[in-house]
């Protein structure tokens, strides 16, 4: 159950996926002048190293953001993010999710962040010590219903597991019913790995099943290495800020070009 780490896998397609989606609804959603807040389930590290021995090993990074990047248009609100990032923790630097939201958000703004396993949580607490983030070792989707609807009551949850505990794409569905129904303003984006077992398919059926006017956005990429099962990345999002449509369809031509 504690097992997974994202330092392996930092930076790598589906990271890109998500976090330049994150980027441009939290940019959007800042533009207005009422705090928010931003919860999130299962935060890792907060900042990552694709230096580190544990990127390098996997190469998920050098085909991930370092191959991309460029690609993307300039003035894009993950550039500016990532490049903040680099600015305070050097070039290979590359934020998790957390980091991603605190750059992007303000002073009044509030961050709730779950991390069960106690190693990455302690990193955590380090990285995100100066952004006054209320950090919680807990299980992510208990700490959401706790907290959830959150004060203040806009804002935005991001579900990001690592579904190494296979029950995930059963509860998940579920899990964002009764958080939707206590939180029906909020943001609830869920972040799901295309695999070629086709294992979140089932998942999807359900959510869209229960919630018709949520945006799914996929974006399909070519494994890694030989044998790796993620063959692309998914976002369910619901009540998605004005302009995620127009980002999910830039990422859509971005993909594609590849």
């Amino acid at each position: 159950m504690l097992s997974y780490q994202h330092h392996f896998h930092a930076g790598n397609l589906a990271d890109v996926h998500k976090h330049a989606m994150l980027c441009a609804m939290l940019s959007y959603l800042v533009q207005k002048d009422k705090p928010l807040s931003y919860v999130e389930t299962h935060a890792g590290r907060g900042l990552y190293d694709l230096g580190a021995d544990e990127a390098l090993k996997t190469g998920e990074a050098a085909a991930g953001i370092l191959q991309i990047e460029s690609m993307f248009p300039v003035g894009h609100p993950y550039l500016h993010r990532l490049a903040e990032a680099r600015a305070q923790h050097g070039r290979m630097a590359y934020p998790g999710s957390p980091l991603f939201a605190a750059l992007s958000l303000r002073d009044t703004d509030t961050m709730h962040l779950a991390e069960l396993h106690p190693g990455e949580v302690q990193h955590l607490r380090a990285n995100m010590m100066q952004w006054g983030a209320h950090i919680y070792q807990a299980e992510g989707f208990s700490m959401a219903h706790a907290v959830c609807p959150p004060t203040p009551r806009r804002g935005l949850l991001l579900i990001d597991p690592s579904y190494e505990v296979k029950a995930d794409y059963e509860t998940i569905p579920k899990t964002i019913g009764q958080l939707h129904r206590k939180w029906n303003v909020g943001v609830i984006c869920l972040w799901y790995p295309i695999l070629d077992s086709g294992s979140h398919v089932p998942m999807l059926a359900a959510l869209m099943d229960q919630h018709e006017g949520a945006l799914r956005h996929e974006v399909r990429f070519a494994p890694i290495r030989d044998g790796h099962r993620m063959v692309g990345s998914g976002l369910f999002i619901l009540n998605a800020p004005y302009g995620t449509v127009d980002e999910a369809a830039r990422l859509t031509e971005l993909f594609a070009g590849l």
